[in-house]
Formats: structure tokens, C-alpha cells, sequence
């Protein structure tokens, strides 16, 4: 492995509201995989690979930004961390940006480059990791991506299709009708990837395309890569993997129970425990 001095941010902030059932508090973060909680999974991606273990000088992940989620943030995962060498910080309070500048400030002068790595991706191979530390001592910003392989089309704002609504449903509260989108265009999919993280910097340039960065409108902040593009400096792509899957709904847990090779528990879910 080169000699670079890699700090990992995990944003950790998210509300989980994709994956929450209607009504009910839960967070994919707090889910059981194999006995330890989904959040713990991602940081020993970090801690458990020989291969990196020498180049990762710190681990921050950057929890809720409200003060009471934070603090039960803290108590759940606080000693899992600290065994595991990583330290918590409180995230942003809106946006994802928000909660890796947080973090920005816990990294330390000592590292050359920070890995950005979502903290509801615990299934990314070791290869793959391994091959973007490699990378990044000869790129200034390298990311993994799947070429797209599906139809992608550009639609209009969801709206109620006539005729479908459900007047009970309704009475309810429940959704009426059906809703719908326009296509506008099919976009030509040459040359298009999905973006996964870890996406590595040279901390230098991580700093400077952080600057301003309040300024810059949410929605042209897909990723921390496009801040760096926004600097006309160069961004670096290789391929990602398919098994690099990022949880987004509770269907997706058992998909990384399966690709990690683990059991559903046999008792109360994590997220219940605490």
C-alpha cells in the first residue's frame, strides 16, 4: 500500500425516512446484521482489512445533527466505536454536505486524504477498497461507478392519475389515488455511471472545494465528487461493484444479510434493543 495518511468520514446523519415504516421510529443504521448494528458493519470495513489498516490514520463518523438524537446516537455506539478506534461527531442539520464539513474539522493535519464512505454501505468488497487506497496516492480524486445499464428517462412531478382514487382510503388518511409521471426525454445512457462511495481526496482539494460551499444550490450536490468537478479540477472513475449496495429500504437488508453470508436474528431486531 502507498504511503498516504487516509482519514474516513462516515455521514451518519441521515433520518432514515425511506426505510421507516409509516408511523414507526427506526433507523437502518440500528439494524442487525450478524449480531452487530449495520453502522458497525461499515466502520470495520475500515478496521478489518489488513491490507489498508496502515494507511487509515483516523475514522469520524458524523452522527445526527438534533441534540437528543445525537445523544442517543452516542449512547448506542459510542463504546462500539471507540473499541474500534473510530470517534463521533454531531453531523449537519439539513444536508448531507452539512455533516461531512462537520467532520471535515475532526480530520487531522497529519492525514494526506479523506475517504468519504456512506455509512449505510456495509457490503463494499475489500477489493474494492483496497484498489481505490492504491489509486488515490497517483489521483487527486478517484471514485467507483456502475456503468448504467438500464433505460433512463426523465420524468415530470408525481400526480394523481383520474379516476383511481379511493374515497375510504381517503377518509382514512391514506393515499386516494394512484399517482403518476409525465416522461419528458430518454436520456442516452452512454457514458453514464452510478457513483458509490468511498469516493477519496486529496485532503487539500477536499478543503477547497468545501469553501463557499453554503453558497452553492443543495440540489447540484449529489455527491462530494461533484464539488471538486465544480473547481474544474479532475475527478478519477473506475469500476465500481455490484455488491456495493446501498441500504435504502428495509427490503435491502436482508439483500446484505445475503451478501455478507449472515443470518437474520433470531430475537429482537437491533434497532429495538437499545
Amino acid at each position: 500500500m502507498p504511503d498516504i495518511r487516509v482519514a474516513v468520514i462516515i455521514p451518519a446523519a441521515g433520518a432514515s425516512t425511506r426505510f421507516a415504516e409509516p408511523g414507526v421510529e427506526r433507523s437502518k443504521l440500528d439494524e442487525d446484521l450478524g449480531g452487530r448494528p449495520l453502522v458497525q458493519r461499515t466502520v470495520e470495513l475500515f478496521t478489518k482489512n489488513p491490507a489498508i489498516n496502515e494507511a487509515v490514520e483516523t475514522i469520524i463518523v458524523a452522527g445526527p445533527h438534533d441534540e437528543q438524537t445525537f445523544a442517543d446516537f452516542k449512547l448506542r455506539h459510542t463504546d462500539r466505536m471507540a473499541l474500534l478506534g473510530a470517534s463521533i461527531c454531531r453531523g449537519g442539520e439539513t444536508h448531507r454536505w452539512q455533516t461531512v464539513r462537520a467532520a471535515l474539522e475532526h480530520v487531522p493535519e497529519s492525514a494526506t486524504h479523506v475517504a468519504i464512505h456512506d455509512a449505510a454501505r456495509p457490503c463494499t468488497p475489500e477489493h474494492l477498497i483496497e484498489r481505490l487506497f492504491r489509486l488515490a496516492a497517483t489521483c487527486q480524486a478517484i471514485v467507483p461507478g456502475l456503468a448504467v445499464s438500464d433505460t433512463i428517462k426523465r420524468a415530470g412531478e408525481p400526480r394523481e392519475l383520474e379516476g383511481t382514487a379511493d374515497h375510504v382510503a381517503a377518509i382514512l388518511g391514506a393515499e386516494s389515488a394512484d399517482e403518476v409521471r409525465d416522461v419528458i426525454e430518454t436520456l442516452d445512457r452512454r457514458g453514464l455511471f452510478a457513483t458509490q462511495t468511498p469516493q477519496i481526496f486529496e485532503v487539500g482539494l477536499l478543503r477547497r472545494a468545501y469553501e463557499g460551499v453554503e453558497n452553492i444550490n443543495a440540489s447540484e450536490i449529489t455527491d462530494d465528487a461533484a464539488l471538486v468537478e465544480r473547481l474544474g479540477e479532475s475527478v478519477m472513475l473506475i469500476d465500481g461493484d455490484a455488491a456495493n449496495i446501498k441500504i435504502t429500504r428495509a427490503a435491502d437488508i436482508a439483500i446484505a444479510r445475503a451478501l455478507l453470508g449472515l443470518r437474520p436474528p433470531s430475537d429482537r431486531a437491533t434497532h429495538k434493543r437499545f
